[in-house]
């Protein structure tokens, strides 16, 4: 099975969502099943069906995670040399040569990406354009509006 790069951080994000869902929700669903039961018909009863939904989307969710983390690649670049160059983990801070515009974005894996926090996934288009650039390069970027032009001005090993 493939490896899923992952940061330090999304792995722990990861394990605290695992430990809620089996220590909190699981045993919510479970006693609300049992609730339900005791109402009697189970053929026609609402709460029933929708406990058991939550139950088997709770339990999809925890065999995904669980399968995410035993696959799981952590990388810390925190503990690397920073030699400028864009590897999975490092923030980097883009201009636009077009724009004059600057954007900072992380490199994180794919459960961690939030744009509105400027993490991007590793397998986004432009992520894969600046993967194993290094700082200064100008590197072309296929976007929603076209190609686009970035410079890198400044790669964080942080």
């Amino acid at each position: 099975m493939q490896s899923i790069p992952m940061t330090a951080k999304g792995a722990d994000m990861l394990r605290k969502e695992l430990n809620e869902l089996k220590s909190v929700k699981r045993p919510q669903i479970i006693q609300a099943i049992a609730e339900a039961r005791e109402h009697g018909d189970l053929k026609e009863n609402a709460e029933y069906h929708a406990a058991r939904e939550q139950q088997a989307f709770c339990e999809g969710r925890i065999q995904d995670i669980e399968g995410k983390l035993s696959n799981a690649q952590i990388i810390d670049v925190t503990k690397l040399p920073n030699t400028g160059k864009v590897i999975f983990g490092t923030t980097v801070t883009l201009l636009n040569v077009d724009t004059d515009e600057e954007t900072t974005y992380r490199i994180v894996g794919d459960d961690e990406a939030d744009l509105k926090q400027n993490m991007i996934s590793v397998n986004s288009p432009i992520a894969r354009g600046l993967i194993g650039k290094e700082l200064d390069d100008v590197v072309p970027i296929k976007t929603p509006a076209g190609m686009v032009e970035f410079e890198i001005i400044d790669v964080k090993y942080v």
